[in-house]
Order: structure tokens, then sequence, then C-alpha cells
């Protein structure tokens, strides 16, 4: 698909110094220009917003897995969710995929079939697809092989999680929801407890094996992040290993920890949309109050990044350009992506544009082409091919 050649008139455009403005907006080569040209499509009553980068979603997972075994064409699952991204103003997303002890979907083999297929459909899907590994760090035994797979599978981001009912292991208690857990991952109940209570056993092993994969990563130029830190003293052991990214800290010692020390926080925006943790952690308003947030992720839902950025916009905690910047240039700033995140000439034209009224998306463009057009929009876009 040729990128698109044209200007928008009539609109609120975003910029991060200015805020809202009236003002032109055009777009060639896949670029943002700093001249206008034609043809023109007038966007008036809408709002000209920087394409939102997802740090870390895997609400995909729905749309490769609807069922057990009713996704035979992985392919076909990526391209739908890939759909929903654009539908919400997503011109970025990193896809989040476990690598788990838990079997399924989450397990080694389906990481490998994920991966495999955003490679496959990456270059002919409009949104930029990029692929994270969610390892679990007490799988000593896939170590060793895991940076030749991860350079295989073209995975430039890796988070590490302890997802272990370490307590009740500790206890010598059942894990809670045991029975179907094992199930899922094909495993009769004794043997999925025999394994969990294997990998407790082995605990102390896992600093060092970190130690050694993480630097493994960091050689090959592999961005890191911890996921759920509690503590301010797990974030410096992550810190030590080059791990410099705090995804989703639960607790506000952590988040000021790995603020102070100039690591990335990212935060959930569902978090922010129903006004704290379903789990019961540190609420993402009250860092992003004391200034501790460096982004906001999708995490499990699409489309709460736009509606968390507006509503901390509307409850007057920031103003536009800063809530936005959580989900556009704040991100880029996480992945290194210097050529996005807001619209200025030169930069990707990436963009979405909201209706004013209702701010709902009504188009997507991602890279100078058309990810997502719906309603009246869409018959500007048409009228100005004319």
């Amino acid at each position: 698909m040729t990128a698109l050649e044209l200007t928008f008139s009539g609109a609120q455009v975003l910029h991060p110094d200015r805020g809202l403005v009236g003002d032109d907006l055009s777009i060639a080569g896949g670029l943002i220009q700093k001249g206008g040209g034609s043809p023109v499509v007038d966007l008036s009553g809408y709002l000209i917003l920087p394409g939102i980068i997802d740090l870390h979603g895997d609400g995909f997972e729905r749309h490769i897995a609807p069922r057990r075994g009713a996704m035979k064409q992985m392919d076909e699952g990526i391209r739908a969710a890939e759909a929903e991204l654009a539908a919400n103003g997503i011109t970025t997303a990193v896809l989040a995929q476990f690598y788990s002890w838990e079997g399924g979907v989450r397990g080694p083999k389906f990481a490998a079939d994920v991966f495999r297929a955003i490679a496959a459909v990456k270059r002919s899907v409009v949104t930029d697809l990029i692929p994270q590994l969610r390892f679990e760090t007490h799988l000593l035994d896939d170590y060793a092989d895991l940076p030749g797979r991860i350079a295989d599978w073209q995975v430039p981001y890796v988070v590490f999680n302890d997802h272990l009912p370490h307590d009740r292991l500790a206890q010598g208690r059942t894990p809670p929801r045991l029975t179907g857990q094992a199930l899922k991952a094909g495993r009769s109940p004794e043997a999925h407890l025999k394994m969990l209570q294997d990998m407790h056993a082995r605990t102390s092993e896992v600093p060092a094996a970190l130690d050694a994969l993480c630097a493994a990563l960091v050689r090959q130029g592999v961005r890191l992040g911890s996921h759920d830190d509690a503590t301010a003293q797990a974030r410096s052991h992550w810190r030590a290993r080059g791990v410099q990214i705090a995804e989703f800290p639960e607790t506000l010692e952590a988040a000021e920890a790995a603020k102070a020390a100039g690591d990335h926080v990212i935060l959930g925006s569902p978090n922010v949309v129903r006004g704290g943790s379903h789990k019961g952690n540190v609420s993402a308003l009250d860092l992003i109050a004391m200034g501790l947030c460096d982004a906001l992720a999708s995490d499990y839902h699409y489309p709460s990044p736009r509606r968390a950025a507006l509503m901390l916009m509307k409850s007057g905690l920031m103003d536009l350009a800063g809530a936005w910047a959580l989900v556009s240039s704040g991100p880029a700033r996480v992945l290194g992506l210097e050529d996005r995140g807001s619209l200025h000439p030169g930069k990707r034209a990436d963009l979405v544009i909201l209706d004013a009224e209702t701010q709902r998306v009504a188009a997507t463009i991602a890279g100078g082409r058309v990810s997502f057009l719906s309603g009246d929009v869409a018959g500007r876009f048409v009228a100005a091919a004319r």
C-alpha cells in the first residue's frame, strides 16, 4: 500500500508545546511534512493526535485462541488483533506473549508459533507490531537455549515474570486453581503440582542464572523489563542486570526506586480507567499524580490507553498534551523509537483522528497508511480523492 500524500485542514492538532491548535497537517512519503499540499481533507470537527504506542498488551490472546483448539491459523488471529489495535488508535503495538510453565496459550511451543506468525504478517499489516517475550524466571532448564531462540524469533524486548505461588508451595499447600491450570496445560493435577514444587525448590539457583541470561541478552541488544516489582530491593537487583524498564510496579516503594534510578516506569491504563488496581496494588492515578509514570500500556484492554489519557485530561490532573504524551511520546522514549511519538515534521506519519465531540476514533494512520477509517471521515477522504 502506498503512503498517503495529502493535507488535513480544519482540525485541532495536538502540539506537545502549544496544546490543541487549529492548524493544517500535511503527510507524504510516510512522514509528517512542513509544507502543505493537495489533495486536502476537511477535518473540521475533529482532533488530530499522535498515534498511540502500546508498550505492553496481551489482549491479542482472544484473537489467536478464542477457545482451545479453535484457532488453527495463527496468522489470521494476528491480523484480527491488528484490526482491533487500529480501531483503537494504536499505531505501534508491543504484543506481549508468555513463555511459561502454565502451558497452553502461555507455553513455550505456543510462544514460538506466535512469534513466527508475527514475523510472517508484520510486513503485510499497517500497524507496527513488536513482539515481546514474557519469560517465567523459574524455567531454569530453558535458559541455555533462550538467547538463540529470541534471536531466531526476532524478539527485541523481553520481560521477566515470576508467577509461581511460592507462599503456598513453601507451606506445603496446594495452590489455588491447580486442577484447571493443569488441564489447560495438558497435565494431570499431580504432575502439575510436582512440577511447581520442583521449580520452587530450585529458587536459590535463579539469581545467578538470571545474571548470566540478562548479560547475554544485553549483548544481543535486547531491551529488558521486570514485571510487578514489589520492593526497592527487587528493582535494584533488576537494574544491576541491565533491566531498565519497570512494568506495573505493585507498590509506591518500587515505583519510587525505579524513577529515582532513572529507570522507565510503565503503568496499566485499565488501572487508570477503573480508578485502581484490580489486584489491590498501588493506584496508577496516585503514581501519575506523583510524577512516577513514563508511559501507560493497554495491558489487557486495547481501548484503555485512549480512554485513560482523556480521563486524565478531564480530571484536571494533566492537560491533554501531558496526558497524551503517556501514550505516545513517552512510550516512544521507553522503546528508543526516535522516529515517532509526536506530530513534528520529519517524524513518522503516525496519527489518530478523534471526533471532537464524542472523542471516538474516526481514523488511524500508521506510517502514512490508513489502518482504520470509519463513518463521516471516510466520506471526507473519498471526497478529497475525487
